[in-house]
């Protein structure tokens, strides 16, 4: 059964009874802004339970490594695990084996591929993907008018959260009020600045012609405005759009340069796979599917976001 938490409400999930546990934590990757901000909130809020460890590793985009990590924690004989996976369709494998150890196993942020055939004790925290593409594309067509020309920007696509987003920008150009945009150009820049930079200045070397820039998050959309700012390309001649709403992307919405982003509350994602990993090991019964929301970010209520992420 899905479970929608209202972002108010997120903390309304983590009360939980002293209970000592160790818990595993493998993140896909340490060197990245949003999931930093993850991790930093598993780690904040572990520290106000009193015998809760966290043992926190890095799995530095590799899936062997992550895998191997999964099989260690096994190993130490921790009392759950946490997933950050480097791979959204290698997950069926780490369920397996920790399905197989008796040991709970919670997913964060990245939607396994086996979400909706998880074995007993594991879960899946984070927010809907169909929600997230579709907020941005939505904003990016109202500052259109419904017409123009776009350019995509793709994570990794290996990861579900890339193909669901870039899903969703389809899903809403197809729609009666926004059936007026183009997509003229799809490429990944695999959630990087660099790439996203990168990639940006090979379209306009080939003199690519858009309006407006939808970016999978905000990472590349950040390099996508700083190459085309190096052009000499105004912002105001631009529409750019990314998904997250990190400290970088804000102050870049405050500098005028990015236009909507979208915020997954990373706090409350990381706050929530620690709860739920607790209420496994505990023996307590949890909803399989845990959603905290997406929301729209514009220079309109940017404040109310400046101190979230």
């Amino acid at each position: 059964m899905k479970k929608l938490l209202m972002t108010v409400a997120v903390s309304a999930l983590m009360s939980s009874s002293a209970f000592a546990a160790n818990i595993g934590v493998s993140m896909a990757l340490f060197d990245d802004n949003f999931l930093t901000v993850l991790r930093n909130g598993m780690q904040d809020y572990a520290k106000t339970l009193d015998g809760v460890t966290l043992q926190v590793e890095d799995a530095q985009n590799d899936v062997a490594k992550q895998q191997s990590q999964i099989q260690n924690f096994i190993a130490s004989k921790v009392d759950a695990i946490i997933v950050n996976p480097v791979d959204t369709d290698a997950t069926a494998a780490m369920s397996k084996i920790a399905a197989e150890a008796g040991i709970p196993l919670v997913y964060v942020n990245r939607e396994p591929v086996n979400v909706n055939e998880l074995p007993e004790k594991q879960a899946f925290v984070a927010s809907n993907e169909v929600e997230s593409g579709t907020l941005e594309t939505k904003e990016v067509c109202r500052l259109l008018k419904g017409k123009g020309d776009i350019v995509v920007m793709m994570g990794e696509l290996s990861n579900q959260a890339a193909r669901q987003r870039t899903k969703d920008v389809h899903d809403v150009i197809a729609t009666d009020e926004c059936k007026g945009l183009k997509i003229v150009e799809e490429q990944t820049a695999n959630w990087s600045r660099t790439q996203g930079a990168d990639l940006m200045t090979n379209w306009l070397s080939a003199g690519l012609k858009f309006d407006a820039v939808v970016s999978n998050n905000d990472e590349m959309a950040i390099g996508a405005i700083q190459a085309l700012k190096a052009a000499g390309r105004s912002m105001d001649s631009v529409v750019i759009g990314g998904v997250d709403a990190t400290q970088d992307a804000l102050a870049a919405m405050a500098a005028g340069d990015l236009d909507v982003t979208v915020f997954q509350n990373a706090a409350g994602q990381g706050r929530g796979a620690v709860d739920t990993a607790l209420k496994i090991a505990k023996g307590e019964k949890v909803d399989t599917k845990v959603y905290v929301p997406f929301e729209l970010v514009t220079p309109e209520n940017l404040s109310k976001y400046q101190k979230a992420n």
